[in-house]
This record gives C-alpha cells, sequence and structure tokens, in this order.
C-alpha cells in the first residue's frame, strides 16, 4: 500500500487532512502494550519496519462500518469512538478507546476481515497504523506469541461482560454510576478528576437511554454532590459517592 492509508479501507482523511510519518516515540510506547511487549527485539523491529504514524483531526473518520479491514490500532494520544449505524441511519456508538489503547485487532484472524463499525476521532488523536499481515505473519513463525493474542481476546471478553452488566442494570442512575466507575482509578478514593469518555449524548446512545434522561441523572447528581462536572470532566470528591447509587 503505497498511499498513506489504502483506498481499500475507504477512508474519507485524506492528503492535507491527515499525515503519515515514522512511527517515532510511539513505538516506546507500543513496545509496552500486553500484545506486543512480549515479542523479542528483532521480531518487534521488523514489525515496526511497516508500522506508520497517521494523524487524525476531529470529525475525520478513519474507517467505515463493513469496509475491507487490513490494519488494527494502537492510540498514541486523542481519543475516537466506534459507531454504527442502525437501519434508520441513526448512529449508535458503541466503545471510544484512548491513549494506550489497542482496538480492531480481532481482525488478525478475521474471515473475512471487515471493520465492524466507524472509527472517527473525537479530537486531533496520533495513531500507529499496524499491518494485520505482517502481524500474522510474526505469530505464525512463533506460536508461542499467540498466547499474547489470547490473552488480549481475555481481557476484551471480561470487558465485555461489564459492559453487559451495566447496561443490563434497569435503573438509570445505577447504569449511569456503573458506567462512571469503569474510568475512576481503582486505587483512588477522594478527590478523582477523570475526563468523560464521550460527550454525553453519546454517552446516552452507549447507555441506551434517552440524552435528556441522561442529562437529568447527571444534574441531579451534581446537586447533591456527588460530583462536579466543569467541561467535560467529573471532579469526584469521595469515591463511594457513586458506589453506594450502584446498590
Amino acid at each position: 500500500m503505497n498511499d498513506c492509508m489504502s483506498d481499500d479501507i475507504q477512508t474519507l482523511a485524506r492528503e492535507d487532512d491527515e499525515r503519515c510519518q515514522n512511527p517515532g516515540s510511539g513505538m516506546a510506547l507500543l513496545g509496552q502494550h500486553p500484545l506486543f511487549n512480549g515479542l523479542s527485539r528483532r521480531d518487534f523491529e521488523d514489525l515496526g519496519e511497516s508500522i506508520r504514524l497517521l494523524k487524525l483531526r476531529r470529525g475525520q473518520v478513519l474507517y467505515k462500518q463493513d469496509s475491507p479491514a487490513y490494519e488494527f490500532f494502537y492510540v498514541v494520544s486523542g481519543r475516537l469512538r466506534l459507531y454504527r449505524l442502525d437501519t434508520t441511519g441513526q448512529e449508535r456508538t458503541l466503545d471510544s478507546h484512548g491513549p494506550g489503547e489497542v482496538f480492531a485487532d480481532v481482525m488478525i484472524y478475521a474471515d473475512p476481515a471487515r471493520y465492524v463499525a466507524y472509527a472517527e476521532p473525537l479530537r486531533r488523536t496520533e495513531l500507529l497504523a499496524i499491518p494485520t499481515d505482517r502481524f500474522r505473519a510474526i505469530l505464525e513463525r512463533n506460536p508461542a506469541y499467540s498466547q499474547l493474542l489470547l490473552r488480549q481476546y481475555a481481557s476484551r471478553m471480561v470487558q465485555r461482560f461489564r459492559d453487559l452488566e451495566v447496561m443490563t442494570v434497569r435503573r438509570g442512575v445505577q447504569r449511569v454510576m456503573r458506567y462512571l466507575l469503569e474510568f475512576v482509578p481503582d486505587d483512588q478514593r477522594y478527590n478523582i478528576e477523570v475526563e468523560l469518555p464521550l460527550p454525553q449524548n453519546q454517552i446516552a446512545t452507549r447507555l441506551a437511554m434517552q440524552p435528556e434522561t441522561l442529562s437529568r441523572l447527571m444534574r441531579d447528581m451534581a446537586e447533591e454532590g456527588v460530583f462536579e462536572l466543569r467541561r467535560g470532566r467529573l471532579f469526584i470528591p469521595d469515591r463511594r459517592a457513586l458506589e453506594e447509587r450502584c446498590l
């Protein structure tokens, strides 16, 4: 693939709207990820020869739903959301990914390999694009590396069960609080500051509720002193206040 991003994956980010550069320091971060930190130096360097740094602006589309998948991605900085279009053409937010996370890696062994959703940056975002065929070739040469992939998928499966648990909670306030707790570090109890992973209207879609309902619940919790919300950031004085509303 000679272009910055292949036409085959039908990206909407083009020419001046994106730049492909040498991965540089991003490779050091990638090497710390569980999917890559078990590779030998030689294999990691071999893979690195085909990895490119992509720089996207907010609102650009990295790839389309159902387009052929030749790459998976590591987020160096910024944040993206994944969404699908339903039968009515409405966007349904599925997930979001921030720094240090890998996504679309299930395409490594998918057949046919097609992206299951749209991927769109929520702000300026830097990504490492990793060719699935090069990574798959390394796994096939070194079967022991398959354990890295299995651990990654197992971790993903645990997270999906947590997501399912959140979605099956009937009371809206419990659903919201459990979702927010996913982003609060386990070792922090007091005076916590976290960034919301998505805009509120997209969080509402993610939690299968109306935006007005989520806005009201968030406002009620803020008035009760559970947290403060300022410009997309939560300021939580006491973690227990969130946990108590999950009961």
